[in-house]
């Protein structure tokens, strides 16, 4: 059931400006608005009794007028290879899934912008989820907060990377997701380096384009899979808005203004893209924009359609790739026992 709090104000809406006008206007020293702040952003206090260095009556004037909307572990899940999966629940009692991903040098998080996803991707499992709603900012910061703790908790090691590459397409809750990036990289937040950063997104032209002339400085990776268009809309119906063309004519522009290059994301499906038209198609598009090539491991979702290439093929991707300079990395998923891999979060409890 929904708690009455949401009635009341999220405290984390207000910036420190209007925090301290609040604070003035009730009596209260402007300066315990830094105070608040730090205990909302760098401490992220799950209630006002956490506060403890704010006194008693002031902590009481706030739950009086605000709430703190923060996330919950509703369930966690470990993997035989370490990975943790989280379900979340949100103030409103949605649920949305976040990826703790540990290896011997990273712990990376994988988190969701998107409660659902509103695009059809026929090779993921979220794409059969209608979507809600977007994330707020603070839910979605919320969600580095806990793996950065978990990482702590269970592996005695700090969070070194995030990706955005959770539930949800990021580019279509860009406002949140660009706030979230601001506040986890800030020194009054979580203090992340944005290039540690990596956006994940199916590639929205005109969304790159407002990345690089907002000049983020965070990674952007795309999910291609073909650079072909035929099989790309069969499998990506978001390429029929925005062909293979469209998208590296943006991508082009993302590199003059950033001078970052692209990763592509790529699954090789037997009988979709194990050819040599596929290969050299690939090949083709990588050299008109400076980028690298991450073949990903395909974790089936029961689609009858989607079968893992043989290594053989994938063999054949990697070499004629460096036969062309171009850098490619196999990536093996983790936790696919507990369908934490790419592709497969779902919210199977809900």
């Amino acid at each position: 059931m929904m708690s009455d709090t949401t009635t009341k104000i999220d405290i984390r809406n207000l910036n420190l400006d209007k925090l301290s006008v609040f604070l003035k206007e009730n009596g209260e020293k402007a300066f315990r608005a830094k105070q608040i702040d730090e205990w909302l952003w760098k401490k992220s206090a799950k209630s006002f009794d956490d506060m403890t260095n704010i006194s008693l009556s002031t902590r009481e004037l706030l739950k009086q007028h605000f709430t703190i909307n923060h996330i919950a572990v509703d369930k966690m899940q470990r993997s035989n290879d370490g990975t943790i999966k989280n379900a979340v629940k949100l103030f409103d009692d949605m649920i949305v899934e976040s990826v703790l991903i540990p290896t011997s040098t990273r712990i990376t998080a994988c988190i969701s912008s998107q409660v659902g996803c509103s695009l059809d991707c026929n090779f993921c499992a979220t794409a059969r989820l209608k979507r809600m709603r977007n994330l707020n900012a603070d839910e979605i910061y919320d969600q580095v907060a806990a793996i950065m703790q978990q990482g702590e908790e269970y592996f005695e090691r700090p969070l070194t990377n995030i990706v955005y590459m959770g539930m949800g397409e990021p580019l279509l809750n860009y406002q949140n997701v660009i706030s979230s990036i601001e506040k986890i990289t800030s020194p009054k937040g979580l203090g992340m380096s944005p290039r540690r950063i990596t956006l994940s997104t199916v590639g929205i032209p005109k969304m790159i384009k407002k990345l690089a002339d907002d000049e983020v400085k965070f990674k952007l990776a795309v999910s291609l899979h073909s650079a072909i268009d035929e099989t790309r809309s069969q499998i990506m119906p978001i390429n029929e808005k925005s062909n293979v063309t469209e998208l590296l004519e943006s991508l082009q522009y993302w590199y003059t203004k950033t001078n970052r290059i692209v990763t592509f994301e790529y699954v090789v499906w037997k009988g979709v893209n194990d050819d040599k038209r596929h290969i050299d198609a690939l090949v083709k598009y990588c050299k008109k924009v400076p980028s690298k090539v991450n073949l990903i491991e395909y974790n089936a979702i029961d689609d009858p359609r989607f079968v893992q290439a043989s290594s053989d093929v994938i063999q054949l991707y990697v070499n004629q790739l460096e036969k062309n300079n171009i850098t490619v990395n196999i990536r093996n998923s983790r936790g696919k026992d507990i369908d934490a891999a790419c592709g497969q979060l779902a919210n199977k409890e809900e």
